[in-house]
C-alpha cells in the first residue's frame, strides 16, 4: 500500500525532517500569535456574574467592579473560585493571576497561574504581557522554565544529531547489496540512540507537553543497547548465524513492553496529567513511575553485555595497534563504555534524588558521539565496515569503468579459491599481486577487483586470513608442543616471526604460544 511505503521507505526521512522543521519554527510563531491576540486584564463580568446571585437591594458586584476595579475584582474572582462551576474557576484562576501580576505580587500570581495550568494546560498564557511586571521574578521564572516551550542550545543540538542519526540509519538500511544481518544490527543500534536523543530534545525544551504521546517513547528500547552491539560484533568478527535461542535476549525488552503498553494506550490528556503530576511531586516529568527499577535493570543490562563483548572479542577491546577496521570497532566499544559510566553516575544520582547536573547531558553527549562517529565512517570511510557493511557503490567506485564482466569475475573467483584452498599458494613467502595475476592469467587490476568484490578484503588481508587459519590448525593438532613456533611461521608463508605474531594476535586476541597452551588444556579435558 502507498501508506506503508511512505512510512517505511525514504519518505519517512522526509517526514521526520518536515516534522522537525515544524517543531523548530511553528510553535514560537503560534505563541507569538497568541500573545498579540491577548489583551491586558479585562474582567469577563457577564460570564462570571450569572451563576452567582446577589441579594436584592444591594449594589451589584458588576457595578462595584466598575468603581473599584482591582480590589473588588480580586474579591469577585475569589468568590467565583469558591462557588463557581469548574469552567468559571478555570477562568477566575487565570484572571486572578493577571490581576495580581499587575499589582506586582509575584508569589500569589504564580500560585494562581499554576492552578490554572493544572486545570487547563495552556502554557502559552505564561507569555502573556499581563505578566510583564513579574516576568523577572524568581517564582514566575521557575514556572516559565518548567512549562513554557522554549528552545535552547541543547535542544537544537540534540534535534540536529537525532536527525543525523535517522538519516544514517536510512543510508545503512537501504544499502541492499550490503549484508542484511549486520546492517540491521548496527542500523538498529544507531536508531535507538537517535530516538533517545530526540526524546531528550523534547524534554529539555518542554515540548513533551505539546506532544504528550512522546511520554516514555524511548524507554521501550532500554534493554536493546547491549544485545544489538554484542550481536553486531559477533556478526562482524565471526560471521555469526543467528539461532532460535538468541531470541531469549529479547525477553527483557518484551517484559518491559508489556509493562509500557497500558501507558502507551492512554489518551494524550491522560499522559499529560501523568507528566504534570510528576512535576508537581518534584520529579522529572518525562520519567517513569518505576524509574529506579528501570534504571537499575538498564544499567545491569549494559554492564553484562559490555562484559560479554570484552570477554568474547579481546581483539576488539585490546590496545595493540590494529588495522583500520579493528580501530573502528575498538572506538565503538570505547564510546559505549563511556556511555555506561556516564549513565551509571547519572542513574545513581537520580535514584537518590540528587541533582544530576552535568551528568544529565554527559550520558546524552556520549550517545551523540556514537551517532556522529558511525555517521562519519558510513559517509567518508565505509571500508571500515568490512564484510558486514560493505557500501559497495562507494567502496568499489574505482571499478565502475572496469571491463571485467560478471561471468568472468565469477570464473576468476573460482580459480582464485582453488589456488588458495587446494594448491595453498599462500605458503609462498614472496607471493604478491603480480604473481597471483600471472597464475590467474589476467591483469593485476582484475585480480584486485575480484578480491575486493568477492572477498571484501584486500590482497594482503586475504593472504593473512589463509595463513593464520592454517597456523591455528597446526597448533590445535599439536597439543604436545612438538612443533616450534618458528617452524610454523615459515610453513604457512611468513618471512619472520614478528609479522606472524602481529597477524596472529589480531585474528585471535592471543599470542601463538598462549593459543597453543589453551589448545593443550582443551585436549586434556577431552581426554
Amino acid at each position: 500500500m502507498r501508506r506503508s511505503n511512505i512510512i517505511s521507505g525514504p519518505g519517512s526521512v522526509l517526514f521526520l525532517w518536515s516534522w522537525c522543521l515544524f517543531l523548530l519554527l511553528s510553535p514560537q510563531s503560534l505563541v507569538a500569535e497568541r500573545i498579540t491576540e491577548s489583551e491586558f486584564y479585562t474582567p469577563d463580568l457577564d460570564l462570571a456574574f450569572q451563576p452567582i446571585q446577589e441579594n436584592p437591594g444591594q449594589l451589584s458586584l458588576k457595578d462595584t467592579l466598575l468603581q473599584e476595579p482591582t480590589a473588588d475584582a480580586v474579591a469577585y474572582y475569589q468568590r467565583m473560585l469558591d462557588f463557581g462551576e469548574t469552567s468559571q474557576k478555570i477562568h477566575a484562576s487565570r484572571q486572578m493571576a493577571f490581576l495580581l501580576a499587575q499589582e506586582g505580587k509575584a508569589e500569589a500570581a504564580t500560585n494562581f497561574v499554576t492552578q490554572y495550568l493544572n486545570w487547563e494546560f495552556r502554557p502559552e498564557v505564561l507569555a502573556d504581557r499581563n505578566f510583564d511586571p513579574i516576568r523577572n521574578e524568581a517564582a514566575f521564572q521557575e514556572v516559565v522554565e518548567a512549562y513554557l516551550p522554549e528552545h535552547s542550545f541543547w535542544s537544537y543540538l540534540y534535534i540536529y544529531i537525532g536527525l543525523i542519526g535517522i538519516f544514517i540509519v536510512s543510508v545503512i538500511c537501504f544499502q541492499r547489496k550490503a549484508e542484511l544481518g549486520g546492517r540491521l544490527l548496527i542500523g538498529g543500534f544507531v536508531f535507538i540512540h537517535s530516538i533517545f536523543i530526540l526524546h531528550i530534545a523534547l524534554a529539555v525544551s518542554n515540548y513533551q507537553y505539546e506532544i504528550p504521546h512522546s511520554y516514555l517513547s524511548s524507554t521501550v528500547f532500554s534493554f536493546l543497547y547491549g544485545p544489538l552491539l554484542y550481536f553486531y560484533f559477533k556478526r562482524s568478527a565471526q560471521g555469526y548465524t543467528f539461532k532460535v535461542r538468541d531470541l531469549l535476549h529479547l525477553v527483557p525488552t518484551l517484559i518491559l513492553l508489556g509493562y509500557l503498553i497500558p501507558i502507551y494506550g492512554l489518551s494524550a490528556a491522560e499522559k499529560l496529567d501523568l507528566m504534570l503530576s510528576r512535576y508537581r511531586d518534584g520529579l522529572n516529568p518525562s520519567d517513569s513511575a518505576n524509574l529506579v527499577l528501570i534504571v537499575s535493570l538498564k544499567l545491569t543490562s549494559l554492564v553484562i553485555y559490555g562484559w560479554l563483548i570484552r570477554r568474547h572479542f579481546p581483539q576488539i577491546v585490546g590496545s595493540a595497534k590494529q588495522p583500520p577496521r579493528t580501530h573502528w570497532e575498538q572506538n565503538i566499544y570505547r564510546i559505549h563504555v563511556a556511555y555506561i559510566i556516564c549513565y551509571a553516575i547519572y542513574g545513581g544520582l537520580i535514584i537518590y534524588r540528587i541533582n544530576s547536573g552535568p551528568f544529565y547531558h554527559a550520558q546524552v553527549i556520549s550517545m551523540a558521539l556514537m551517532v556522529l562517529y558511525v555517521g562519519y565512517f558510513a559517509s567518508l570511510k565505509p571500508e571500515v565496515f568490512g564484510s558486514t557493511l560493505a557500501f559497495q557503490p562507494l567502496l568499489f567506485s574505482k571499478y565502475k569503468k572496469s571491463g571485467l564482466t560478471p561471468s568472468f569475475s565469477k570464473e576468476l573467483r573460482d580459480q582464485l579459491t582453488k589456488l588458495f584452498e587446494q594448491e595453498k599458494i599462500y605458503r609462498e613467502n614472496d607471493l604478491n599481486l603480480d604473481r597471483l595475476a600471472d597464475l590467474l592469467d589476467t591483469t593485476r587490476h582484475n585480480t584486485s577487483q575480484v578480491i575486493n568484490e568477492h572477498f571484501k578484503v584486500s590482497f594482503h588481508e586475504l593472504i593473512n586470513t589463509y595463513r593464520i587459519a592454517e597456523a591455528k590448525e597446526l597448533l590445535r593438532n599439536d597439543p604436545q608442543g612438538n612443533l616450534q613456533i618458528i617452524d610454523i611461521v615459515y610453513e604457512v608463508g611468513y618471512n619472520n616471526k614478528v609479522s606472524f605474531n602481529k597477524a596472529f594476535k589480531k585474528d585471535t586476541g592471543l599470542t601463538p604460544s598462549a593459543f597453543q597452551e589453551r589448545a593443550a588444556k582443551l585436549e586434556v579435558k577431552r581426554a
